[in-house]
């Protein structure tokens, strides 16, 4: 669990999979999670992105780029904070916070990883 490129190689894992959930069979993830099929394509456009993200968070695992690592802890928070600024003021379902809790559990866990490797670090 004290390790970052585990903790991308995870999230990278789940960005994928669901971006492609989203963006292939909309209509069968969609229900899974409480949400209706849109009329328009932006659930297959953002399906699309976080299958891109997804890939970023897997090459820079593989890559051990502590700098991404980092920078995915702010993004992370920042994509929790929207989404439940959305919900609180009516412009999204309450189901969208739970994406936000994974985004901020998982800052979280990068979080303590790149901590608990920079304390290892500056002891060993």
């Amino acid at each position: 669990m004290n390790d970052p490129v585990l903790a991308s190689r995870v999230f990278g894992i789940y960005l994928v999979a669901s971006g492609i959930s989203f963006a292939g069979v909309p209509a069968i993830a969609l229900p899974l999670v409480g949400l209706a099929m849109p009329a328009d394509v932006w659930v297959r456009v953002v399906g699309l992105l976080s299958a891109i993200l997804g890939m970023y968070f897997l090459y820079c695992a593989q890559a051990d780029q502590r700098r991404f690592f980092q920078a995915t802890v702010i993004a992370r928070l920042m994509f929790f904070s929207g989404v439940t600024t959305f919900v609180l003021i009516g412009l999204a379902s309450p189901v969208f916070v739970l994406f936000g809790v994974v985004d901020l559990l998982g800052a979280g866990w990068m979080q303590l990883a790149l901590h608990a490797t920079r304390s290892s670090v500056r002891t060993g």
